[in-house]
């Protein structure tokens, strides 16, 4: 029994000096003290000694934050992983839509340009049977398109379809990928043409219209130079920049083939970009940029004989930009060798040159390997064929003549917007799409003012059957108020908000002018730069366009851009 008791208590130790003892969250030193007492058989109660203090420190002030900052940044992650995958899976799978209403009007939309992606956009498509016709079944994010010509950006992540915008919309909307050819303001008809490579057994059809917007932009003008649609790029189109980018690398590689003369060689390298507006101006940025960034690693010995030359008529590049600004660009361009012409006037456009004019009205032949061109509009021949129709109202070279709530003078129920319309303002995308936005506004406004009306009509043809004084007395309070709402529906005539201007320049810098109380704030630099992107990114449409054009920034900061040619 000694034995057994004796055993008892050395087991009771050992176990008491093994056992854990928890951390305190306390800051500080803390002191833990345990007694272990048993008791034995036959009640007689032994005591052990108390154990030794114990002293432990608690994490630090340091450790805790990161331990917070840790979690925090998991929690966030996965929230905005979760997020962007919802709204991905959304927007790839849109649910049922309202069928065609006869009862409704119909509008037709031609072109998917900025006006009219705007306006399908922000258009409440239960009011309307809605249907789209454009020769592109896409919407074209035209500012980035010198990124995409210079090979910054994969060319499909700047375009979105046209029919991802209206899936999304609460009424079915019809997309047509054809090319309109007339339009009967008469009797309200637009004829249209399949201009596909693979057509049907119809590749042509007439159909009616209550309203018909026309939205199919313009064309490139070349002010009848001779030589320019033969040999010159444009930077118009998407074809055009993936055009570009190609013949740029050919004309690399044509410059590295062996027993090219220095006279070739130089030719072949020698960049000329006409027009000085935001296109011409970050092309040249770009191109420098793909010099600077990746043509001296893969092309060493050519690197440093390429030329850049931007011609310009007027008196200054940006010519929408402040003088500073101005300033500012043309000594970037000098530091990165960008020879700027400006006051002269290109006179044509041949195969291996361009012939200009200089300042001093001399003339002057300029060899080159590759000519782009990015200055002018003029319109598309279904827009001038339909103002031929109306000739007493609609005699401006530059476009449709609108009103002031963008209706076609002298026709009934169609609307211009865009580069195929003549305002007071620029041809620009800005305002395009605010035009876009305010036509979706105001015909909105009109179906309701049509339901008012046609909801009065009703109620004044009851009231004039009615048998009661009750009933009449229902009927004409009834029509008080939907007359009422009717007066309540106003029209306003379309105002332009100039949101401000930006262009890229080069070696990571970009130059903004926007407006401010009533004046504006011009600046230029790397901030301005960053301004730029982040701008770019939020006028883009859709999430799917933003993370493209994100990554393909991304990659090309980590890999550079890709030289390879098809």
């Amino acid at each position: 029994m000694q034995v057994n008791r004796k055993a008892t208590r050395i087991l009771a130790r050992s176990l008491t000096q093994s056992r854990p003892v928890p951390r305190t969250s306390h800051v500080g030193r803390v002191l833990l003290t345990r007694t272990l007492a048993t008791q034995p058989q036959g009640g007689e109660t032994t005591a052990t000694p108390s154990q030794p203090r114990v002293v432990y420190r608690t994490h630090s002030k340091w450790q805790r934050f990161t331990q917070i900052l840790g979690r925090t940044t998991l929690i966030t992650l996965v929230a905005a992983g979760g997020t962007f995958y919802y709204i991905t899976q959304v927007e790839r799978h849109p649910g049922p839509q309202l069928p065609f209403d006869e009862s409704k009007k119909t509008l037709v939309i031609l072109g998917s340009g900025w006006g009219a992606t705007s306006l399908l956009k922000a258009i409440d498509t239960t009011d309307y049977n809605v249907l789209v016709i454009s020769p592109k079944n896409y919407f074209l994010f035209t500012p980035l398109l010198p990124s995409v010509a210079a090979g910054t950006l994969n060319s499909r992540s700047i375009i979105q379809s046209t029919r991802y915008i209206t899936r999304h919309k609460p009424r079915s909307v019809t997309v047509i990928e054809a090319e309109a050819k007339e339009v009967d303001p008469f009797n309200k008809t637009v004829t249209f043409e399949d201009t596909s490579p693979i057509k049907g057994s119809i590749a042509s059809t007439t159909i009616p219209y209550d309203y018909l917007v026309m939205a199919v932009g313009a064309e490139v003008q070349t002010f009848g130079i001779p030589g320019v649609q033969e040999h010159s790029c444009f930077m118009k189109e998407l074809a055009d920049a993936e055009r570009m980018q190609k013949q740029f690398l050919d004309c690399l590689e044509s410059a590295a083939f062996p027993g090219q003369s220095p006279e070739e060689v130089e030719r072949l390298l020698h960049m000329v970009v006409v027009g000085g507006g935001p296109t011409g101006v970050e092309l040249s940025g770009e191109i420098h940029d793909f010099l600077e960034d990746d043509l001296k690693s893969w092309y060493p010995e050519l690197a440093n004989k390429i030329k850049i030359t931007l011609v310009e008529a007027l008196p200054s590049v940006l010519p929408t930009f402040s003088e500073q600004l101005i300033d500012y660009t043309e000594s970037t361009f000098k530091e990165s060798k960008i020879e700027i012409l400006t006051k002269t006037m290109v006179k044509e456009v041949k195969e291996k040159s361009v012939v200009v004019q200089m300042p001093d009205k001399s003339i002057a032949e300029l060899p080159c390997g590759m000519v782009v061109w990015a200055g002018g509009n003029k319109l598309r021949k279904v827009t001038h064929d339909l103002m031929l129709k109306l000739p007493e109202y609609q005699n401006d070279r530059r476009g449709i003549v609108v009103d002031d709530y963008l209706r076609m003078k002298g026709a009934d129920g169609i609307y211009a917007i865009g580069d195929c319309s003549a305002t007071s303002y620029a041809p620009t995308a800005q305002v395009a799409s605010q035009e876009g936005a305010y036509l979706a506004r105001m015909l909105v406004q009109m179906a309701k003012k049509e339901n008012l009306e046609t909801r009065a009509t009703e109620l004044a043809a009851e009231l004039a059957n009615a048998t009661t004084e009750e009933e009449r007395k229902r009927l004409s309070e009834q029509l008080d108020i939907a007359q009422k709402q009717m007066a309540k529906v106003k029209l306003r005539p379309f105002h332009y908000s100039h949101q401000g201007s930006l262009a890229y320049i080069g070696s990571e810098k970009a130059v903004a002018d926007l407006p401010f109380m009533n004046g504006n704030i011009a600046s230029g630099g790397v901030a301005t730069y960053l301004f730029w992107r982040s701008a770019y990114l939020s006028t883009l449409f859709s999430l799917r366009n933003r993370t493209l054009v994100a990554t393909d920034w991304l990659k090309v900061k980590i890999f550079g851009r890709d030289v390879a040619r098809e």
